[in-house]
């Protein structure tokens, strides 16, 4: 969805492309219904975890993924269009490098199983932003049947990761297309809904605001009109986005939070200079588009984001391009590296199920995500030891008493081992280094704290900002022979 604010067109209706030795006028989306466009994908995350960890092995990873996309406008009217994405993890023919490099393919497989669709259609506005999903209460039904079913026959827990994503995705089925469809934000953001004229070279400026975790953070967008191609018949814009740091820092309190618990020894060990890096937060999304002047579609994107939270940086590149297309833009090394340095990672396949369409006729509302965009990351942070299957172990607990939390300063829930188990979790936590891990109580995962050094004493500490749910977990662990199980993260 491209804003300039002021700089609407207001012939919305005139598609003819003009442009005099400086102004370009760029037409309105307006794609043909029924014609199914092949789009080659690819995208990449760099995760940087330096802050947190001593070992340099386990403080960076990157991952890429490719793949080829099918997608078809089913209809269209003056306010909106239906379209179906048809999906697939298998990596495309003609990739650089091995396929052992590409490891966020089989990541996908195992989300469109999850999610149970190989086929995804949904309502757009007239620019492509998603504005209401089809067949969400089936993918939801879906996921929750997966997470019912989990690795060892263990349910997500209410406050795990995989129950905050199904309740995340009840509440808001647009993020089903954030999570499995994100090239189709990135075209959209640089698709119109009406034309635009602009001046070439000529930055400009507007601001919107989004809401991240309760707080409304504002970001400052610059659209600049980089040139014009008069063979190809195509314009080339450029856009950039800043969030405000102070607001975004505030919204991501919680998320340093859980940095600063899943990292006790390291956090309880921070300078106040230290601390400050840690709470302050930043994302940046710089963006390319090379554009039809016949239908305003784009025929390439290039994005990259930067954010920036608790003591964590992540990067996500995206390259986007139709399959006929030649590329223009220069696409960054990791994407298109022969050699690439990725963890070894084993993604174990869910179990198969058969992905359907998801078409069924809910009656969904749900409005675009503020700015048009939506981006979900997830980091991982790996090292040697992920080459070593980690068995997952049972713990005897000595004692767990309420006091004060050494990381946070304020009331947890502090588990002695008895000292067998203690010497167990030592050893788990040596092999366990540069990982995340689960403590599950009664057969629930309680938090899943990252092995940043082993840990010695056999002391663990649980918080909670509820203190009923640490005296429940109390009362849970004061009976004889209590125990806690831990393993490596399925």
């Amino acid at each position: 969805m491209r804003f300039f604010g002021f700089l609407l067109g207001a012939y919305a209706g005139l598609l003819a492309p003009a442009w005099s030795a400086e102004n370009v006028t760029i037409p309105a989306y307006a794609p043909a219904p029924g014609v199914e466009h092949v789009y080659r994908v690819q995208m990449a995350s760099e995760t940087d975890m330096s802050f947190w960890f001593d070992n340099p092995g386990a403080s960076s990873v990157a991952m890429r993924g490719a793949y080829l996309r099918r997608m078809i406008i089913l209809s269209r009217d003056e306010k909106s269009m239906r379209v179906r994405w048809s999906l697939d993890s298998a990596l495309p023919e003609g990739v650089s490098g091995a396929a052992s490099t590409y490891q966020l393919n089989p990541l996908y497989q195992n989300s469109l199983l999850a999610y149970g669709v190989n086929q995804l259609e949904f309502e757009t506005n007239l620019s492509g932003i998603p504005s209401n999903v089809l067949g969400a209460d089936a993918i939801v039904a879906n996921m929750q049947k997966m997470a019912a079913n989990g690795p060892g026959g263990i349910s997500a827990a209410p406050e795990s990761g995989v129950s905050n994503i199904i309740e995340a995705v009840r509440a808001n089925p647009l993020q089903i297309v954030t999570a499995l469809i994100p090239e189709a934000l990135v075209l959209a953001n640089g698709q119109g809904a009406s034309e635009e004229t602009l001046e070439i070279a000529q930055a400009y400026t507007s601001s919107g605001t989004e809401s991240i975790s309760g707080v409304d953070v504002r970001a400052e967008i610059i659209w600049t009109l980089e040139s014009t191609d008069t063979v190809r018949h195509t314009a080339t814009l450029s856009f950039s986005q800043t969030d405000d740091p102070i607001a975004l820092s505030q919204s991501q309190q919680a998320a340093t939070a859980k940095m600063m618990t899943a990292f006790p020894e390291r956090a309880k060990a921070l300078t106040s200079d230290q601390l400050a890096e840690v709470k302050r937060a930043s994302k940046n999304r710089t963006s390319r588009f090379v554009v039809s002047l016949d239908d305003g579609s784009v025929l390439e994107a290039l994005e990259t984001v930067a954010v920036r939270s608790g003591g964590m940086t992540v990067r996500t590149f995206t390259h986007v391009r139709r399959e006929q297309v030649p590329v223009s833009l220069p696409i960054p090394a990791i994407l298109t590296s022969a050699t690439l340095l990725t963890p070894d990672l084993r993604v174990e396949p869910l179990p198969s199920t058969t992905a359907t369409p998801a078409r069924v006729n809910d009656d969904i509302q749900a409005s675009a995500p503020p700015g048009g965009t939506s981006q979900a990351h997830v980091a991982a942070a790996g090292n040697e030891n992920q080459n070593t299957v980690i068995a997952p172990i049972s713990l005897q607990v000595k004692s767990a008493i309420l006091g004060a939390s050494p990381v946070h300063h304020d009331i947890g829930l502090n588990i002695d081992l008895t000292p067998d188990s203690a010497a167990k979790f030592k050893d788990f936590t040596q092999a366990a280094i540069g990982q995340q891990t689960q403590v599950l109580i009664d057969d629930k995962v309680i938090m899943e704290p990252w092995i940043r050094e082993p840990i010695v004493d056999g002391h663990i500490v649980i918080t909670d900002a509820d203190r009923k749910n640490l005296e429940i977990l109390a009362e849970r662990l004061a009976i004889p022979d209590a125990s806690i199980f831990v393993r490596v993260v399925p």
